[in-house]
């Protein structure tokens, strides 16, 4: 029977050979005391890649943007923030819940970005009436869609202009520095803090790095072991975080290859595709999406039945799977076309 082909997300991808090998010998010690060298090996590793001083290993995309929202804002501070933003939409309130930080949402533009005005506009006067603007924090890639080096600086201009903080959500910002030829150093540097995912596109089971100065990173640290996020013997999830970083890059162009695969062979269909890196939205109905989920799964082919439907390639994704993908979307489109 032929595999699988999960086209729901790059966080269900599973761990190599080669990263299964370098989890089982991993070197362990505690990492609540410090003293883990696996985790400091990935921390140190994380912080040179990105241009930090300090990193600091989390389970979770999610409790590290938290953490790094907690350690940026006070109690009823402000963060301003795209309405499509994940700590936003998908993060169940927690910067609101558990952080007890105000979100000021701006419109997310078509692109993805923000209007630099809007953002201006959104930061409040020093008023007892109004909560402190805090924080300015931007996503990239959103929803696979890429903010580019010279919007960045703009907006990073708009934050010190404003004497806002800036963080970078970076769950996949490894995709947005292969899609522009450049490193994440470079991509991201005047950012105060960035959180980088190891367990997307990357490939590995779990963990999120957050980057930023020392003095930033030992606030999120106690951020974390508020969140419980302090773990023990985590040296074999930082050394899938080492594969990760070592071997599984600039392989991240294949998935942009493989989504392009895909968008064009839904185009030559007839749909309508929207390529963002390793990411294909397609347009259609919200009924479409849930019968033709339905049939794709009884082909073998995984998707998430949501209008418009996203359709994620990653690293246990190629070219065949692809292929075979597309072949269940032409039997369901060209059935549907005889019915219709």
């Amino acid at each position: 029977m032929a595999e699988i082909v999960d086209l729901r997300s790059d966080t269900v991808t599973r761990p190599s050979a080669g990263m299964r090998k370098a989890m089982h010998d991993a070197e362990v010690g505690d990492d609540v005391f410090g003293d883990d060298p696996t985790v400091n090996r990935l921390q140190e590793r994380a912080a040179s890649l990105f241009g930090f001083e300090a990193a600091l290993l989390f389970p979770t995309g999610t409790q590290s943007n938290l953490a790094a929202l907690m350690s940026h804002c006070q109690r009823g501070d402000e963060v301003i923030l795209g309405s499509e933003a994940h700590s936003y939409r998908y993060e169940a309130g927690g910067l609101a819940v558990l952080g007890s930080i105000q979100p000021q949402v701006v419109p997310n533009r078509p692109d993805g970005t923000l209007d630099l005005a809007e953002v201006e506009a959104a930061v409040k006067p020093d008023d007892p009436h109004f909560p402190h603007s805090r924080l300015l924090a931007l996503e990239n890639t959103i929803t696979g869609r890429v903010l580019p080096r010279k919007y960045l600086q703009e907006a990073i201009a708009v934050a010190r202009k404003k004497n806002l903080s800036i963080h970078l959500d970076g769950a996949r910002v490894f995709n947005a520095a292969v899609a522009q030829s450049m490193n994440v150093k470079d991509l991201c540097a005047g950012f105060d803090s960035v959180s980088s995912c190891l367990s997307k596109g990357l490939g590995a089971p779990a963990g999120t790095v957050l980057l930023g100065e020392k003095s930033f990173v030992e606030k999120a640290r106690r951020a974390r072991k508020i969140l419980g996020g302090g773990m023990r013997q985590a040296g074999v999830i930082a050394a899938a975080g080492l594969y990760a970083l070592q071997n599984n890059v600039a392989r991240l162009r294949e998935d942009h290859d493989n989504a392009e695969r895909l968008a064009k062979g839904l185009r030559d269909l007839g749909l309508e595709a929207q390529l963002n890196t390793n990411m294909v939205l397609l347009k259609i109905s919200a009924a479409t999406a849930v019968s033709l989920a339905a049939q794709l799964q009884r082909a073998g082919v995984l998707v998430l039945p949501r209008a418009p439907m996203r359709l994620v390639t990653h690293l246990d994704v190629d070219a065949a799977a692809i292929d075979r993908a597309l072949a269940g979307f032409q039997a369901f489109f060209a059935r549907a076309a005889q019915l219709g």
